[in-house]
């Protein structure tokens, strides 16, 4: 087989960008990885995407925009390139804009006119495939023989296509069998979409349950036996940090299980922490016993993956629910309120007020009939939050990459401190629809007033409607903190920037994050 060309990626790449018929992107990449050897898939895959596996590399546009002549013929593999790559990403110190700019000059000189446009979209970001990794999927079986829905699930249990597919063209499509739900070996958790209130949720699902959303962290909770294990969203091993849950997990009736939660802190008056309290005693590797004493934290559960070796993921949430409910006492496990339809709309909503009563964020209306999606934000969840809105000034913006190439996308956005100036609190590209992406770049671009290629600096003037969920502390930010999940409303071109809200105000709605 030999090693695989650039090229031979780069022409791939723009077929697939270029046809919108799936069958047509399933045969391309189908063809690619039959040609592909199994330790190509962790640089071919992520590359496809538009991804680069090292993240961003520190190079600006002055840099790649230097022309350089191209090669005649093509001669650079995928796995070199990504060796160069590499030594890219580790240049730092002094003199590293002039050593930058001599590897991708050197990379640049080795590629071929369509390799390097490959290479500049690739590390601008400019070539995002969006959802390819369903397409993917779908060609990965084609190439080797196993059936889709059984590389879906594997897909969905490891957490990675890449390690799927290195398996899969390593060994075939016996080697799915080791992707299975297995005590010790975390998944990826469900996650919800958002329904702007409770009434659409229930219309949306029809007989759910309404459980509490607990600003808190989420974890999965691993018993074999004596042995515990505790993970985090991102499959972090938190084990160590949090004696207080592998203590209750012993205590429960079970002794192999996986099951998912929330890790929460609450006060002493039962009402819960902030959540930068849980966060920081979660985050606390250090002197656990003195943490755990000063922020103590409990579990509460809400689903159960895997009871006594049994794979419970494509069961209903109701019969996953009653597996819980044999393993954890009602005090460990999430309050909720059984709904039967659009015609209980009303004790849903006295749920959520109550919820809200209580000191948590919202509700998660869930679907009684849906199964686990590991990794996937399932359209059987719908979490509902009140909203807070802020009206915010815009500080600056950043270029937009990928579908937003050529638009002014990420809001630098800026509260009022008491001398007039502007104190900033976060950023966001979220919320903006076509129409307002097309408007807010040709509005920033009358108020520019200095242009380094990436961020442009505005007169801040424009008023900004922006919904956010909380407050966090951040040493980043001069006022000390940062918006949670920030999001556009609308702009408000009937509002100055002195009519903005100030830090004072914003910090007075959130005693329990103030500095």
């Amino acid at each position: 087989m030999g090693f695989m060309l650039l090229t031979r990626l780069a022409q791939v790449s723009r077929e697939v960008a270029a046809t919108s018929a799936r069958s047509r992107k399933i045969a391309l990449l189908a063809e690619l990885f039959r040609d592909a050897e199994a330790d190509d898939v962790p640089i071919v895959i992520p590359y496809l995407a538009g991804r680069l596996p090292q993240g961003r590399l520190g190079v600006g546009w002055k840099v790649l925009s230097r022309p350089v002549d191209p090669a005649a013929e093509p001669s650079l593999t995928v796995r070199e390139t990504d060796a160069r790559l590499t030594d890219l990403g580790k240049v730092s110190g002094p003199g590293s804009q002039a050593e930058r700019a001599r590897l991708v000059g050197e990379l640049m000189g080795a590629a071929t006119e369509d390799e390097q446009r490959f290479l500049f979209g690739l590390i601008t970001g400019e070539v995002r495939q969006g959802a390819l990794d369903a397409v993917a999927v779908e060609g990965l079986a084609v190439a080797t023989g196993a059936p889709p829905a059984d590389v879906r699930r594997a897909v969905m249990l490891a957490g990675s296509l890449q390690t799927v597919a290195q398996a899969l063209l390593a060994d075939g499509p016996e080697s799915l069998n080791r992707f299975r739900l297995t005590v010790g070996r975390p998944v990826l958790p469900m996650l919800a979409h958002s329904a702007s209130s409770v009434a659409e949720a229930v219309e949306k699902l029809g007989a759910c349950v309404v459980e509490e959303k607990l600003d808190g962290i989420r974890v999965q909770v691993h018993r074999d036996g004596d042995t515990v294990r505790i993970y985090t969203r991102t499959l972090d091993d938190i084990t160590d940090r949090l004696p207080e849950l592998t203590a209750a997990a012993l205590e429960l009736n079970g002794d192999r299980f996986i099951l998912d939660g929330e890790v929460i802190s609450f006060g002493a008056d039962g009402r819960p922490r902030s959540f930068q309290e849980t966060a920081g005693r979660v985050g606390s590797r250090v002197d656990v016993a003195t943490a755990a004493e000063a922020v103590p934290v409990s579990p509460v559960f809400f689903d159960a993956l895997s009871v006594d070796d049994r794979d419970l993921l494509d069961l209903p949430f109701a019969e996953r629910h009653a597996e819980l409910a044999r393993l954890v006492p009602e005090p460990m496990r999430v309050r909720r309120t059984l709904i039967k339809g659009p015609e209980d709309i009303d004790a849903a909503q006295a749920f959520l007020a109550e919820t809200l009563k209580r000191g948590h964020e919202g509700v998660v209306a869930k679907a009684l009939d849906a199964p686990y999606s590991a990794g996937r934000r399932g359209a059987s969840w719908l979490k509902v939050k009140p909203v807070h809105t802020l009206d915010l000034v815009v500080l600056a913006v950043e270029r937009g990459h990928g579908r937003r190439t050529g638009k002014l996308s990420n809001l630098h956005l800026g509260a009022r401190n008491p001398d007039g100036s502007f104190a900033m609190l976060g950023k966001t590209f979220k919320g903006m629809t076509d129409a307002m992406l097309t408007w807010q770049t040709e509005r920033l671009t009358e108020l520019a007033v200095e242009d380094d290629g990436w961020v442009v600096t505005v007169r801040p003037e424009l008023v900004v409607e922006i919904a956010y969920d909380g407050l966090q502390r951040s040493t980043r930010y001069p006022a000390g903190v940062t918006l949670r999940f920030a999001r556009v409303v609308r702009y408000r071109e009937d509002k100055r920037p002195e009519d903005a809200d100030t830090v004072e105000t914003l910090l007075a709605a959130h005693p329990e994050v103030a500095p």
